[in-house]
């Protein structure tokens, strides 16, 4: 969950990396730093605090050189301060490295070299990687790369780094395990390397994703070589960037958050393209194609994932059961393996995440994968660890996500599960042929129905001021709505720090209802559809207990305006893509709350974007 940025080449590196953190800070903002080769001299800058804290302290100190490392942290050992932040420097102030993951055995590591005459600085697992490297160099009088190689042979966990030498300033060596990395190959020798693509974009577009256990050495002479912890070279494989730089920008908009809200009828309209044919009456996901016949023959389909994508794994499961008719279970990743899961090798395991480089979700894939069944992911970055992994998948298409809080993550995910239940449900003849088709029809509309609830943001904003006090706050939906009052819930708390839950309606009355005051808000999806009665229901249990409703309901519904405080309309949609529009006002109220109480939107604090620990 740190960001990783490096340059070698002929150009001043510090600009590219203090950029390329800017790029990367979603990933971690407790601390940032860099290191520096200029010749034999390697200059490290690092403080407590964002990027720009960074920039502050270095104004006005030295900070040449044409090869560096850049780091932003999200702290797991350690407070996130000065001492802690990265990159760290060996005993001999020879070697500096930056690292994301977790060495898991660091603690006897530690008190074996401090035996050896190390001396720490630092409360970071980090700095004993960085102190074993310079040990092993030293006593077997090896070089950088083959030092990095032996000790990574002796550590356990999670890692991505990026270390340099001072000894010898045209070298930098990569290298990965459960933690993404990926390398930029520019032109006239320039090579890049980072946590993932944000940072090389602007400068080439062609790139190599290390592969778990490969070592890249990196030598302004000889180029890149890249060699596996069994010291087998390996040939690097160079792909194409299809990212764009104008995606990385705020493109007008205040912040991220915003943009990528605005920005769902197009993630969504992009998630449907090519894959839903109105004219032939199909829906065609190639990803998937070699397993159609798997997930047809499924007695069972698992769904991992972790926070958002875990409430979109929930709306799966209704999909998938009501279209399709096969069972499903909704787990959370970071359980799923603890609990010595039942897995049959006819079971589908559908693993969700944004980033594709979730570590609790990279974790319950290898579990199921060993078990012998099919696993299918939906991710958004081509290239990811789990898009590699797995045995096919689909990308859901929404574009880079900057903000932290996921929003057209969330959606792009749901409208592909849609059309993969969709698509297995006309496959297994559980959907009538009038059904299916109404049903394309209706998801065909989806981005401009979206278009259309973003058009009430300023009476969504309004709401918000009312609210924007509140120290609690409750989410109440029924059947597809329930995970989407989870996911309210979820956007309320982490970006404004209001505490909210979100809770099935007709369980509000075992346990919620005693919260219910007139000072407590209660955000409520009261759609027509198959349960609308009785959520009307719940509501006046609520407003007889002085609660404030603010209902999202079916454009022209009067019941629930004539109960509810406030009420949102949005275009009137068949239940199963019910959630594509009624999560968009919750979205649009959680940033607004947090916007009027001053907090950081995009960069919520103790939080970060790719979470890759456990």
């Amino acid at each position: 969950m740190c960001g990783i940025v490096a340059y070698l080449g002929d150009k001043q590196a510090y600009p590219i990396l203090i950029n390329g953190l800017r790029r990367l800070e979603y990933r971690g903002y407790d601390s940032a730093g860099v290191a520096l080769l200029d010749g034999g001299e390697l200059t490290i800058h690092k403080c407590q605090g964002k990027v720009s804290d960074l920039e502050a302290h270095v104004d006005g100190r030295p900070h040449a050189g044409t090869v560096g490392i850049g780091h932003t942290r999200w702290a797991t050992h350690g407070p996130p301060n000065d001492i802690n932040a990265h990159p760290h420097q060996s005993t001999s102030g020879d070697l500096a490295l930056i690292h994301n993951g977790i060495i898991e055995n660091y603690a006897p590591i530690k008190e074996e070299l401090r035996t050896r005459g190390h001396v720490f600085r630092s409360d970071t697992d980090t700095e004993v990687l960085v102190h074993l490297i310079d040990d092993i160099q030293r006593t077997e009088e090896v070089d950088l790369a083959e030092a990095v190689r032996l000790a990574l042979e002796s550590v356990v966990g999670a890692y991505a780094i990026v270390v340099l030498d001072r000894k010898d300033p045209d070298v930098m060596v990569a290298a990965r395990k459960s933690s993404p990395l990926v390398i930029g190959i520019g032109e006239n020798g320039e090579h890049f390397v980072a946590s993932d693509a944000t940072p090389i974009v602007e400068h080439t577009k062609n790139v190599v994703y290390l592969e778990d256990g490969e070592i890249a050495v990196i030598d302004r002479r000889q180029g890149l070589k890249i060699r596996n912890i069994k010291n087998q070279v390996k040939t690097p494989f160079i792909q194409e960037l299809e990212m764009h730089l104008e995606a990385l920008e705020k493109g007008g908009y205040d912040h991220f958050m915003l943009k990528e809200i605005h920005e769902q009828p197009r993630s969504i309209r992009d998630s449907l393209r090519g894959r839903l044919n109105l004219a032939k009456g199909e829906v065609v996901l190639g990803g998937i194609k070699d397993y159609e016949q798997k997930f047809v023959q499924a007695k069972r389909i698992l769904i991992v994932g972790c926070g958002t994508s875990w409430h979109a794994g929930l709306v799966g499961e209704y999909l998938f059961e009501e279209l399709a008719r096969i069972p499903v279970e909704v787990e959370y990743a970071s359980e799923f393996r603890y609990r010595n899961p039942i897995i049959n090798e006819d079971d589908i395991v559908i693993a969700i995440s944004q980033s594709g480089e979730t570590a609790d979700t990279m974790a319950a894939i290898e579990l199921a994968k060993g078990r012998g069944a099919t696993i299918i992911g939906i991710c958004n970055v081509v290239g990811s660890s789990i898009a590699r992994v797995t045995h096919a998948g689909s990308y859901t298409h929404a574009g880079p996500e900057i903000g932290v809080a996921s929003t057209k993550a969330f959606t792009a995910q749901v409208t592909v599960l849609t059309l993969m239940a969709l698509m297995i449900g006309q496959k297994r003849g559980t959907i009538s042929g009038s059904k299916f088709n109404r049903l394309l029809n209706e998801l065909d509309a989806i981005p401009d129905k979206v278009q259309k609830v973003l058009g009430a943001e300023a009476q969504i904003k309004y709401i918000a001021d009312i609210y924007k006090d509140a120290t609690n706050a409750l989410y109440l939906g029924r059947g597809y709505s329930f995970p989407v009052a989870l996911e309210g819930a979820l956007k309320l708390k982490e970006i404004s720090y209001i505490h909210a839950e979100g809770y099935p309606a007709a369980e509000m009355k075992h346990g919620p209802i005693a919260l219910i005051d007139e000072e407590m808000p209660v955000f409520v999806i009261a759609t027509k559809g198959a349960s609308y009665e009785k959520v009307v229901s719940n509501i006046q249990e609520v407003k007889a207990r002085k609660g404030k409703v603010i209902a999202i309901v079916t454009e022209g519904d009067t019941v629930v305006k004539g109960l509810a405080d406030h009420v949102i309309p949005i275009p009137e949609i068949p239940d199963p893509f019910v959630p594509l529009l009624s999560v968009i006002p919750f979205q649009l109220i959680s940033y607004h709350i947090a916007v009027m109480r001053g907090c950081n939107v995009d960069q919520p604090r103790n939080l970060a974007k790719s979470v890759t620990v456990e």
